[in-house]
């Protein structure tokens, strides 16, 4: 079931940062670029099955008929307990994996349509995902961890300062030459939030980000999601931490 959440996201947030300690800044300048669609990732009658290929083991079918429209600006929560199938749905959304039938859409073109490689790029251009955990290279800075994506394109001197700007606006400006062994789970995870941001995402894809995590931890990734989508992103997030669920523009509830 998807439904809007009627509450005030505005004051909701403020509770949020303010519970958080420091307050959090937005990014309303350049750092990300504003949406190129009204509807950057669209979900059609999505269905997940898993198994049945091999041995005369019957299929599992973790999702189905499931269909979501996410707009630009708007924080959109799946939630449901393990198993639901909410990581599943992240990443056919963010085309890591296909849909076993349905259609996903990034702004409006089918991923029916293209090639491998072309989604590829395009998920380059256009999502950027975090999994559980963050998943930082041990061995790199959280700079360099930021930078990351840019490494392929040659782009890494062009966007040295953005990623410093990006630290600096999930709180890590100081921190931004450790290491993760260095860092703690909240800070690790700001990192990887950082990272998927460089390329200009249009999409922001986040799997359990405060899993794990105290509350005042937490509440400071919430805030960053919340500005994120505030500044034109949309964001696209599994969870069940009920205060991301509360603060979230949509909601899924997964049985």
């Amino acid at each position: 079931m998807t439904e809007n959440l009627h509450n005030d996201p505005h004051a909701a947030l403020e509770a949020v940062q303010a519970s958080a300690g420091d307050p959090l800044q937005t990014r309303a300048n350049t750092i990300v670029k504003a949406a190129d669609h009204a509807t950057p990732l669209e979900l059609n009658r999505i269905t997940i099955r898993y198994g049945g290929d091999k041995g005369g083991a019957e299929p599992v079918t973790v999702v189905e008929d499931f269909s979501l429209t996410l707009h630009a600006g708007e924080m959109h929560c799946v939630a449901g307990r393990s198993g639901s199938g909410k990581t599943s749905i992240l990443t056919v959304g963010a085309g890591l994996t296909l849909p076993t039938a349905g259609r996903v859409l990034w702004e409006g073109q089918s991923l029916e349509t293209m090639g491998d490689d072309e989604i590829a790029d395009r998920r380059r251009a256009l999502i950027g995902y975090v999994d559980q955990g963050g998943a930082l290279i041990d061995g790199m800075s959280a700079l360099e961890n930021v930078l990351l994506p840019a490494v392929p394109d040659g782009e890494v001197e062009q966007r040295t300062e953005m990623a410093k700007d990006l630290l600096d606006l999930v709180g890590l400006g100081r921190r931004m030459r450790h290491r993760p062994a260095q860092l703690s789970g909240g800070e690790r995870q700001r990192v990887a939030i950082a990272r998927a941001l460089i390329l200009g995402t249009r999409v922001l894809v986040v799997d359990e980000p405060t899993a794990s995590l105290d509350r005042a931890s937490a509440n400071k990734i919430i805030g960053i999601l919340k500005d994120t989508s505030t500044d034109g992103i949309a964001v696209l997030v599994a969870s069940h931490d009920h205060e991301l669920v509360r603060l979230s523009d949509t909601l899924t509830e997964l049985n």
